[in-house]
């Protein structure tokens, strides 16, 4: 959920159907989500980039009415009843329940507030937990020369793209550019990517086995189902290994972990002197992934402040324990139009507390979280609760964050080149030249 941005997003790897997790903290009822979100990811005809989750439950329980408000309902339940009495065609009573409910969120104008069905207010949380049931693989249909294709065929095949960390398929030994001929004894031939890929997913603890060309060797692979955590943080080293980069495409439920993961690797063991973090065209994600990911460049408070309709701003505090608060190594943020919700926070945070530069163009401008409730047989609603503000108090709300160093990219771009990560690795290169004062530069650790 994105947020649009939710994004946001694209189709989870092969074989994920994903569940949020319960809050087992939480007292029984009706569940209630925080989401701090942006338009993007597809509910019900719109977007909505997600900024945040936090999964509760609420006791249910009908209010009383005040005198007040029930002569302002009085118009309501006279036309409610007349329908109900009246109308000669066929009622559905939930159905008129349900867009009463929905009426009243868009009478709010509000565009990250509305009602959801059941099926999207599910659909919209599997999103966001980013988990699912399969095998843990990326799939697409290639040919030989790389480019993609439709229908399989002995010169356009099922190809592993990518095998997620900790996954089954990983620990059986699948890998990379293995091309899959055959699913539990059936040719993929003739096949496409949408009908296969149902096939390969399942319900954890069940077994596929996968008929493999791997460099000319056949092979067959029997793979235990699980459920797979989809990784949305990626990482590489540039610049001759001298600067790391990290990509977050979505802050689901598990990108703060493998973000640590991955950037403790490249300070630890890479010993890369300064650092990349890509933001751009992410929709945002849950809350509490803002703030682990935020926490593991700032140590200085706060990282942001959240404010309810009518209490006062409360500083939000970093975590300790960031793998790369070290001012030592220089620190630089990509982003776009695109930068929407969480990754807005994290972007903010490192703004604000100089601990990093933005690079890039504008950012998307969502300012507020979303309170999501499941409504107890009819769907559920998303509703703005609280808006965050930046280090400094600023509300970025319609308005996003100015990069440090705007770098606008050409309508006509070549897909292979990236002016704005160019321009970065120069910014991080002026910084390893010439240490800012104050800030020596940490050229090695000892062993």
């Amino acid at each position: 959920m994105s947020d649009h941005p939710q994004a946001p997003n694209g189709e989870p790897p092969s074989g994920l159907s994903a569940q949020p997790e319960p809050d087992r903290s939480a007292p029984a009822g009706r569940a209630t989500v925080y989401l701090a979100a942006a338009l993007v990811a597809v509910i019900a005809g719109s977007a909505l980039f997600v900024s945040g989750f936090a999964l509760g439950q609420l006791q249910g329980s009908t209010a009383g009415t005040g005198d007040s408000r029930q002569e302002l309902f009085r118009p309501f339940w006279d036309a409610y009843n007349d329908i109900t009495h009246s109308y000669v065609g066929e009622i559905d009573e939930p159905a008129l329940v349900e867009g009463a409910i929905k009426g009243v969120f868009e009478a709010l104008g509000d565009p990250f507030s509305g009602y959801m069905s059941s099926d999207e207010y599910r659909g919209g949380l599997s999103h966001l937990s980013g988990e699912f049931e399969g095998i843990g693989a990326e799939l697409a249909t290639l040919e030989r020369d790389g480019s993609g294709c439709v229908t399989i065929s002995h010169t356009c095949r099922l190809t592993v793209t990518r095998v997620l960390r900790r996954s089954p398929a990983l620990a059986a030994g699948l890998r990379a550019d293995d091309v899959i001929v055959a699913i539990d004894g059936r040719s993929t031939l003739d096949s496409s990517l949408d009908l296969l890929i149902p096939t390969i997913r399942g319900k954890k603890g069940t077994s596929v086995t996968l008929s493999l060309d791997r460099g000319g060797a056949a092979l067959e692979m029997s793979i235990v189902r699980d459920v797979i955590q989809t990784e949305h943080v990626r990482s590489d080293v540039l610049a001759g290994g001298e600067i790391g980069y990290l990509k977050v495409d979505n802050f689901s439920s598990g990108a703060a972990r493998d973000l640590h993961d991955l950037l403790s690797e490249l300070i630890d063991q890479r010993r890369v002197r300064g650092l990349v973090l890509d933001l751009r065209d992410d929709p945002g994600g849950y809350v509490d992934a803002a703030r682990q990911i935020a926490s593991e460049f700032v140590a200085t408070s706060p990282l942001y402040w959240e404010q309810t309709a009518r209490g006062e701003p409360m500083a939000i505090e970093p975590q300790p324990g960031g793998a790369a608060t070290d001012h030592g190594i220089p620190l630089v943020v990509l982003v776009n139009g695109g930068t929407a919700s969480a990754s807005e926070i994290v972007a903010g945070a490192l703004q604000g507390s100089g601990r990093a530069l933005l690079i890039g163009q504008k950012t998307y401008g969502k300012g507020t979280i979303q309170e999501w409730k499941e409504l107890a047989g009819a769907g559920g609603y998303r509703l703005s609760v609280r808006k965050w503000l930046t280090p400094d108090q600023t509300w970025i709300h319609g308005q996003g964050l100015t990069p440090d160093v705007v770098v606008e990219v050409p309508d006509d771009n070549a897909a292979d080149t990236d002016p704005v990560l160019e321009r970065a690795l120069e910014v991080l290169e002026e910084k390893l030249a010439a240490p800012a004062e104050g800030r020596p530069i940490r050229l090695g650790r000892a062993a």
